[in-house]
């Protein structure tokens, strides 16, 4: 199943960061009661990685008031031979 880094960012006001953390937190969703949040050292954003089967089905994870701001990113990993086969395609 594919796996998705979910970026929620939220102004770096005191009172508004609160506010979205408390909202994002309220969804009530299993994925929020495990983001990892930078609010501590100035990095106002909520991180979470979810294995989901889309694009989609991850934004639609987020709170529909942070939806428009959220950043989805498809991860992936590569192995040793995608990397030698590569490397060997873009050689000179």
């Amino acid at each position: 199943m594919p796996r998705f880094l979910i970026e929620v960012p939220h102004d770096s006001t005191g009172d508004a960061c609160i506010k979205a953390i408390d909202a994002i937190c309220r969804t009530g969703s299993h994925f929020f009661n495990h983001a990892d949040w930078g609010c501590k050292d100035g990095e106002h954003k909520a991180w979470l990685i979810v294995d989901v089967s889309s694009k989609d089905e991850a934004r639609g994870i987020v709170p529909v008031s942070f939806r428009g701001k959220a950043k989805i990113v498809q991860l992936n990993g590569f192995t040793e031979q995608e990397v030698k086969d590569a490397l060997r395609q873009h050689a000179p």
